[in-house]
């Protein structure tokens, strides 16, 4: 047995199984490749190369709830996915920009003080990786809860493992990245805990795919769809208003 055997078996006999894990890793052989580099190969979230891999993980989400895009429907910025996954099952469709820059905006406001409108308007809202551009979000879940009708839903994804978007960021500010734990308490203030889902989606590889700004055209849907709780790349979220 070799010294470095015996350190090693002594340490193991002392320390908890979580100590274990931090002890001093062996050189290994790993080709990082195009990675070993302190700059992503697209800072626009693969926007420039094809489609974001957050976008892939959104759409799963939506498609997974479409039956609840119905009824008269708000989304932010514009309403492409309400129309896309809501099909003829949408009535109206209204959108919600801060500034109004957005030509078809039908609402300008703040999600956080949305005075004009009334108390259960909306049969389902769309929110998008909307949430975490907001400072106040626990003042922007009470005003989705108020504006949306009893038995109304709130489809919302929020970012996990992120990049910065530097557009957002220079404009209203980007201030927050999600946990579905943290998710899900952000909802409770308002929702009832059964009337939430909250669900995951990412995995290592794709983590780390997306950082450095790869597209879902370059990945296979195996790859995507792995699974890791640990790596949580895209949060969602979909909660129920209460009859």
């Amino acid at each position: 047995m070799s010294l470095i055997e015996k350190i090693n078996r002594r340490i193991f006999k002392r320390v908890s199984p979580f100590k274990r894990r931090v002890l001093p890793p062996q050189p290994s052989d790993v080709d990082f490749g195009d990675f070993l580099s302190p700059d992503p190969i697209s800072n626009l979230f693969g926007f420039d190369r094809g489609t974001p891999i957050d976008r892939y993980y959104i759409e799963l989400f939506l498609d997974s709830y479409k039956t609840d895009i119905r009824g008269v429907c708000l989304e932010v910025a514009e309403d492409i996915y309400t129309m896309r996954f809501g099909e003829d099952r949408v009535e109206r469709s209204d959108t919600l920009h801060a500034t109004g820059v957005e030509k078809n905006c039908t609402i300008v406001g703040d999600l956080t003080d949305l005075n004009e409108v009334k108390d259960g308007t909306y049969d389902c809202i769309v929110l998008t990786q909307v949430l975490q551009f907001i400072f106040d979000i626990p003042a922007a879940v009470r005003e989705i809860h108020r504006i949306l009708k009893p038995g109304g839903v709130c489809l919302a994804t929020g970012g996990g493992i992120a990049q910065i978007s530097r557009y957002d960021m220079d404009r209203w500010g980007e201030y927050w990245r999600f946990t579905d734990l943290g998710a899900r308490r952000l909802f409770e203030a308002n929702f009832d805990s059964k009337d939430i889902e909250v669900v995951t989606y990412g995995n290592t590889g794709s983590a780390v795919a997306f950082l450095e700004g790869l597209t879902v055209e370059e990945l296979s849907p195996e790859f995507l769809n792995a699974h890791n709780p640990d790596y949580q790349v895209v949060i969602g979220i979909c909660a129920r208003k209460t009859h």
